[in-house]
């Protein structure tokens, strides 16, 4: 009797994946019996039935998206392409009443100058095919699709597929919290693979990230050991509204996959993190608990500093540290590597370990020999996986000694001595000045040299200090450029100063997004006093992008405490509070300093008590400005000032803001709401740095604008006329009248 069950159909499948990731995916395809054809840079060709790709998408962790190829079609124009893409039978795949997406992907061809166009082409032809033997259509739901078309460009041929995985694979599920700079699920995945953590699991060895973060490596470490499969937490994958899915087929997968795991080889807090962040603490033990992790691992507020030696004989510590496209402070990120590199080889002696960054040459300031490195991408980032053996093999000399062995070299090459030459010319002629000018704080370079594009700034008092500022290279410069170019200048700044190298602070600035120069980059809180005229001033070199004082608003600080005397006044966005200063201590008789940042208040608070000014006629108001001053304007009989200060972020997002702002957009609006707050006769000082700021039309109708601009650039920002505009405005009588 023979046999009439038909064989499986068999299918063409593509896995994406991260570039260099394709061997490992290969490999774990392969554990899962699945027939492996080709890998590629970015993914892997199988083949073989439906039950592949679900196992693909169920059990592969370093998988991207899985696909299933329709056919490879001629592309060398649109009406090709549609005519090709048009006899796919399109009907067996989305009801007529549902829903789809097309994505575009790929080496263009040359008719195509942008994926939508292709998209919408490839939109056409589904529709018309669906027209033709239906006699209905399906619409297209970018956002959640019943079908996700995939069309996969090689200059003129196009691979045509279906998404089965629905939304990237690396959404696993668990993490809907996360912090800063979070790794990708299948990227940490990739790591902990390439660092040999599956075979040490199975030997029964230990998990540690000591920067954990919202807890990524821990709980993909944790998912391996127990064999849980990445899919299994997903509420939705792109298969399942498909026309062909086979629900009996997943569902038998679904439950193997169920019962192959062992959670109870986790137990006793064998994969742990720590995090000195308590915000990302509690993201990861959320994360775990999503994952159904939660009874297991174990994570704890730590500081690098307090890290505790194992107790566990074996294991792998994997840590993705912050590096210079994340931290803007090289120096201090220097120091934490090498702190970070000392720990390792203390606290986890005889273990394995792995080192992410995104910046090559910091792997150095470990102070551990890496017996092999691996090259990954981080989004568009390439990046490093360090590996060590935690013993007498990694260790290095002493990154301190290295570092001062590298400044001394620099010393010698003719970059230093040329930048030097130009600093000193600098110094020597705005030292004078500033002498006689009564100015303790200027700015003595400002990328003079396009090479060395650096902003340094001297702030003094009994004692001096340098604050330099970086200005973030191009993606195009080697950052071994950039690290030669920086310890030339670095090496040169505190003898041509004449200061200690440890007074000399180090920042990278970077073009900031939104409301950044606002935020806290470390927690040592050390605050120095420093002399603004007769007023002084606290200032941080460490903490923040900012130090506190902006040095090019000197002189307009100076004209308020001028203006101020006997006047009510308002400072809004008033950062750490230096123009309050001035004012109450020009004689405003009421002040109101308003400012969404706590910490910010804080400081603007204790430099007015610096200064022996505090009392109960000034105030401090913790609030979004555009906020409060909208609230302000409408009340019945608004609070009127005389004086009224603002100098606003160029743009801002912020999370705390009720609405975005751009300056050039909405100056009109702001100074229109605050010139609302102003008594009669009062006067608006208005400051920002936008470069191409202008004033708008309905603005100069309702105000008689002096442009102060020219006139409030100190002369140590001569060279950047362009550092701020600065307006005194009073509202014209017809507009008050209007009113």
């Amino acid at each position: 009797m023979s046999d009439t069950t038909a064989p499986e159909q068999r299918h063409r499948f593509f896995a994406a994946c991260p570039l260099n990731v394709a061997d490992m995916l290969s490999a774990e395809l392969r554990q899962h019996g699945v027939d492996v054809v080709r890998e590629h840079p970015a993914g892997v060709s199988f083949e073989g039935p439906l039950a592949s790709a679900y196992t693909a998408c169920l059990q592969a962790r370093t998988a991207s998206r899985v696909l299933l190829t329709l056919a490879d079609l001629n592309a060398a124009d649109p009406d090709v392409m549609y005519r090709g893409l048009l006899e796919l039978p399109w009907e067996s795949h989305v009801g007529s009443d549902g829903t789809f997406a097309v994505d575009v992907v790929g080496e263009s061809p040359s008719w195509l100058r942008h994926t939508q166009f292709a998209a919408l082409r490839a939109k056409d032809a589904i529709v018309d095919r669906m027209r033709e033997h239906t006699g209905e259509r399906p619409n297209v739901d970018l956002a959640s699709p019943d079908l996700r078309v995939s069309l996969r460009f090689a200059k003129e041929r196009v691979t045509v597929g279906i998404d089965l995985s629905g939304e990237p694979l690396h959404r696993r599920g668990y993490r809907q919290t996360g912090v800063e700079a979070p790794l990708k699920e299948n990227l940490a995945a990739a790591l902990l693979l390439r660092s040999g953590w599956a075979a040490m699991a199975a030997e029964g060895a230990a998990f540690y990230d000591p920067m954990c973060g919202s807890g990524t490596l821990v709980i993909e470490a944790a998912m391996i050991a127990a064999g849980i499969a990445p899919g299994l937490l997903r509420r939705r994958f792109g298969f399942e509204r498909w026309l062909q899915h086979d629900e009996e087929l997943w569902h038998g997968l679904r439950t193997a996959a169920e019962n192959a795991r062992k959670l109870e080889v986790l137990e006793g807090g064998r994969c742990a993190g720590s995090d000195r962040d308590q915000t990302a603490i509690r993201a990861a033990i959320a994360n775990a608990n999503r994952a159904g992790l939660g009874n297991y691992l174990l994570f704890d507020r730590r500081d690098l500093s307090n890290l505790a030696a194992t107790t566990h004989p074996t294991g792998l510590v994997v840590v993705n540290p912050p590096y210079g496209v994340r931290i803007g402070d090289p120096e201090k990120i220097e120091a934490l590597y090498a702190s970070l590199g000392d720990k390792l080889l203390r606290c986890f002696p005889g273990w394995e370990a792995g080192v992410f960054t995104g910046d090559p040459p910091l792997g150095r300031a470990l102070g551990l020999r890496a017996y092999r490195t691996h090259t990954f991408y981080n989004g568009a980032i390439e990046c490093r996986l360090l590996r060590f053996h935690l013993d007498e093999s990694a260790k290095e000399p002493d990154p301190v000694q290295v570092r001062a062995a590298r400044l001394e070299a620099a010393r010698e090459r003719p970059g230093s001595s040329m930048f030097a030459n130009r600093l000193r010319k600098n110094y020597t002629k705005l030292a004078g000045w500033a002498r006689r000018s009564d100015v303790a704080c200027f700015r003595v370079y400002d990328a003079d040299m396009p090479e060395y594009a650096f902003a340094i700034d001297v702030y003094g008092n009994d004692e001096r200090w340098a604050c330099v500022q970086e200005y973030a290279a191009p993606s195009s410069i080697a950052q071994e450029s950039v690290r030669a170019r920086r310890d030339e200048a670095l090496a040169a700044i505190p003898s041509v100063l004449e200061i200690a190298p440890e007074r000399m602070f180090l920042r990278v600035r970077k073009r900031q997004k939104a409301g950044e120069q606002y935020e806290k980059l470390d927690e040592e809180a050390l605050f120095h006093v420093v002399r603004e005229g007769r007023y002084r001033f606290l200032v941080n070199f460490t903490d923040y992008l900012d130090t506190g004082l902006f040095l090019d608003h000197r002189i307009t600080r100076m004209r308020i405490g001028e203006w101020a005397k006997g006047k009510r006044f308002l400072n809004l966005f008033a950062y750490t509070g230096a123009a309050t200063v001035h004012a109450v201590g020009g004689g405003a008789t009421s002040s109101v300093t308003v400012d969404m940042s706590k910490t910010y208040l804080d400081w603007a608070w204790r430099n007015l008590d610096l200064n022996g000014l505090r009392g109960p006629s000034h105030e401090f108001i913790q609030a979004d400005c555009l906020a409060w001053l909208e609230a302000q304007s409408q009340q019945i009989r608004p609070p009127a000032y005389d004086l009224i200060f603002i100098d606003p972020p160029t743009h801002s997002r912020s999370k705390r803001m009720q609405r975005e702002f751009d300056v050039q957009m909405d100056h009109g609006w702001l100074l229109a709401t605050a010139s609302k707050l102003l008594a009669p006769g009062g006067t608006i000082v208005f400051s920002n740095n936008f470069q191409k700021f202008k004033l708008d039309g309905a603005t100069l109708e309702h105000f008689a604008v002096e442009d102060i601009t020219r006139s409030t650039i100190p002369e140590d920002f001569a060279r950047n006329p362009k550092i701020h505009a600065c307006f005194v405005l009073r509202p014209k009588v017809a507009a008050l009248a209007s009113r």
